[in-house]
């Protein structure tokens, strides 16, 4: 094994105490690049392809408050190939995160400051904020994109190097929102951006070639905030739901969201539809963060994501003062997402919904090789109470309706798993779940495997890494055949 520390990028931060710059989610600025990584067991001969992890670190002492969302993005990745294993770790050098390396210093006021604290121009639905691209992380084309979720450029980067390629050419004005969809039997990339201005939300297909192919306006009632879309084989879904900005407030520069007396409301748009196409389905009033698939049965369009019991928590009691409300947003145990069922009926225009079941979690994942096509098997993670970190993983089986879960001690915590199909694989669930562990006690951190067909009995093999890796948000898998040589 040889490990090998490529960069060190400097940081300016004096602030240490905050919540989310401590534990598990300490900033990382060290890159390395490490081949043929140790494992405890054997790394599986049936594993080709490699798992990318999309982190925030806050490089710079924020301008205001700090919202772990604001940090840059670095992408960890562990490809493995012929019961082998490789590590490469670096930030994504967007516009913003090379200015602020030119000033040495944070140019850019956060999600929490308000409209025209910023040094500079910037991006983002709420305005003059700085697009991180630390949010999400998808592959397309054969190239990681990652995302960011108040929408901003799409960054491209070389599959195995993680160096910044370029802006994605087709991303249009007004951004692309973190949570881009690929769907795997036909390569074309779905898409969504967001704003404060009409129509405030647009919707666009890209081939697999990275070509604009379609981009129409979803006209909203006013400025909203969704997420996440899903897809299944022929439609999009949109989501209007009733969180978002308060409008006297934003009149004010102050982008606070509450619930407002609204129904949620999604939008169905064949995958190439235009606007007179689209129907529209009335529902509970929730916000949904992440969506895990759609699919056609009849004449229904099933969908399933993680409803909300809270939307709009109570404070976080033992905030520092002026994060009560960020701390909040932060705290699944507070949100008590449940995984949920909504079947829209394209015929009569009814919705029908139902829980699966009454768990908090959240962040799931099937296998994406069924994505838009009815999947039986369902991965979650489990959230950490008073904390935006991860405890264990959930296992729905949709057919047999049950469920199993693993939970980590208390001083690990994991990144959001990804589904790994076996390259000999014929069941929905022959793979392996990959995630990435952070060991608060002992500083470090490895690349763990879970057989996804019993994730009860834990880690079937632990690959240490050459550091401890800040918490963060997505990640995502991608065959060895599905990336650029």
């Amino acid at each position: 094994m040889e490990i090998k520390k490529t960069n060190t990028i400097k940081s300016s931060i004096k602030t240490h105490d905050h919540p989310y710059l401590k534990d598990a989610w300490i900033p990382n600025y060290d890159e390395y690049e490490v081949n043929d990584l140790k494992a405890l067991g054997d790394i599986p001969k049936d594993l080709e392809g490699a798992y990318y992890r999309n982190t925030e670190n806050q490089v710079h002492e924020p301008i205001g408050r700090f919202h772990p969302f604001d940090g840059d993005a670095m992408i960890h990745s562990i490809n493995f190939d012929n019961g082998k294993a490789n590590y490469v770790n670096k930030f994504v050098k967007t516009e913003g995160f090379l200015v602020e390396q030119e000033m040495g210093k944070s140019m850019w006021a956060g999600l929490m400051e308000r409209t025209g604290s910023s040094k500079l121009p910037g991006w983002g639905a709420q305005g003059g904020i700085k697009d991180s691209s630390s949010t999400d992380i998808i592959v397309h084309a054969g190239e990681p994109l990652t995302t960011f979720y108040q929408c901003g450029e799409g960054y491209q980067l070389n599959p195995y190097s993680l160096d910044t390629k370029q802006k994605a050419s087709w991303v249009p004005v007004g951004g692309v929102s973190a949570h881009p969809k690929v769907d795997l039997s036909t390569g074309e990339l779905l898409f969504f951006n967001y704003s404060k201005q009409s129509p405030y939300l647009n919707y666009g297909v890209v081939d697999k070639n990275q070509n604009l192919k379609h981009f129409v306006p979803i006209e909203l009632p006013g400025p909203r905030l969704p997420h996440d879309m899903a897809y299944s084989k022929n439609y999009s879904i949109i989501n209007d739901l009733p969180l978002f900005w308060d409008q006297e407030m934003l009149k004010k520069g102050i982008h606070a969201t509450r619930l407002h007396d609204l129904p949620s409301r999604f939008a169905v748009i064949p995958r190439y539809g235009n606007p007179e196409d689209i129907k529209w389905f009335e529902a509970d009033p929730t916000y949904v963060l992440h969506w895990n698939n759609a699919y056609e049965m009849g004449d229904e369009l099933i969908l399933e994501g993680y409803f909300q019991e809270h939307p709009w928590p109570e404070n976080y009691v033992d905030a520092p003062p002026g994060l009560e409300r960020m701390m909040a947003f932060l705290d699944f145990s507070l949100l008590k997402p449940r995984l949920h069922r909504w079947k829209f009926n394209l015929k009569t225009g009814a919705t029908t919904e139902e829980d699966i079941c009454n768990e908090t979690i959240e962040f799931g994942v099937i296998n994406q090789r069924i994505a838009g096509l009815e999947h039986k098997y369902t991965y979650s993670m489990v959230p950490t109470k008073g904390h935006f970190t991860f405890d264990g993983i959930t296992k729905h089986d949709h057919q047999k309706k049950s469920f199993t879960k693993y939970i980590f001690p208390e001083h690990i915590f994991i990144s959001e798993v990804s589904f790994a199909p076996k390259t000999n694989g014929i069941d929905e669930d022959d793979g392996y779940l990959v995630t990435i562990s952070n060991d608060v006690r002992e500083k470090s951190s490895s690349c763990l495997l879970f057989d996804a067909k019993n994730i009860e009995q834990g880690p079937v093999c632990d690959i240490p890494l050459p550091h401890q890796i800040c918490s963060g948000t997505h990640a995502t898998w991608a065959q060895k055949s599905d990336l650029k040589s």
